[in-house]
């Protein structure tokens, strides 16, 4: 066995390794940390501790590791390790796994445990708290909403919503518009407000103070009348004469909801068909 460091005498690959680890100031924790060999193997090492050391193959490369460390000359080492460890017999049955470093400088096992069971209740929450949110949307969709609503309020928004599209009574002044010429007769009382052919766009306004006012159109459909702001329903049929309509506002917009031409107001006396 030669020798690569005259100070070190010639001893064991062990002693070797420990007196050259010593002379460098360096504790079996530096060599672990530098090395990655589990402390207890390099106390098995130095000591010569061969039936605690993991198999040859793995234990010739923590000595060479080992002896790359405290400046050794790594297959020296080796070639004297395999040698002195020649006669020795190791137990048939066991197999050791490498430790790539000592277990005290693992993660301890609680802790491993303890952030997986953390990692499963983060998913059960979040898990939960999904599953929560879809069903409060489903309560609050219009359809839930619409299912909800107790028969009594049906009832009354389907009236409200009625009544709202029933047509409110207009005030204001009465006004005919010819949307093409049209002759008209208005009357009141028998007395004659206007009689002949209203031009396209030209307007014929009802008197406010006229207590029965009564229209003859010979073309109704030719014909638009307003109350105030109001637009009324025909005041005939297409095509045909209408006679004794009521141009009170009442009257009309009364008309155009029953949907019918308004009949004319019992107390004034009739006019006669005189329009040719």
């Amino acid at each position: 066995m030669t020798e690569n460091d005259d100070s070190i005498p010639t001893s064991t690959v062990g002693d070797r390794l420990r007196a050259a680890r010593e002379k460098k100031k360096l504790s079996l924790d530096d060599i672990a940390t530098q090395t990655r060999i589990p402390l207890r193997h390099l106390q098995n090492l130095e000591a010569g501790d061969w039936s605690a050391l993991p198999a040859p193959t793995y234990t010739m490369g923590f000595a060479k590791s080992y002896a790359s460390a405290v400046g050794l000359d790594r297959t020296e080492i080796g070639d004297d390790l395999r040698a002195e460890m020649g006669g020795q017999r190791y137990e048939a049955g066991v197999a050791e796994v490498f430790e790539p470093a000592d277990p005290a400088r693992t993660m301890p096992k609680w802790l491993v445990l303890a952030a997986i069971g953390g990692i499963i209740l983060v998913v059960v929450l979040m898990s939960w708290l999904s599953n929560r949110s879809l069903d409060s949307e489903d309560a609050t969709s219009p359809v839930a909403a619409t299912a909800t609503v107790p028969t009594n309020e049906a009832a009354a928004a389907s009236a409200q919503t009625q009544q709202q599209q029933a047509p409110q009574p207009a005030n204001g002044a009465v006004v005919l518009t010819a949307t093409e010429p049209a002759w008209i007769q208005v009357t009141d009382g028998g007395k004659t407000l206007f009689s002949g052919e209203l031009a396209a766009g030209q307007t014929f306004a009802v008197p406010a103070d006229a207590a029965a006012p009564l229209l003859k159109a010979g073309k109704p459909e030719a014909l638009r009348v307003t109350v105030g702001n109001t637009v009324a329903p025909p005041v005939g049929p297409p095509g045909r004469v209408a006679s004794k309509v009521s141009l009170k506002a009442a009257d009309l917009m009364n008309a155009g909801a029953a949907g019918a031409t308004p009949p004319a107001p019992s107390a004034p006396p009739a006019v006669q068909n005189t329009a040719g």
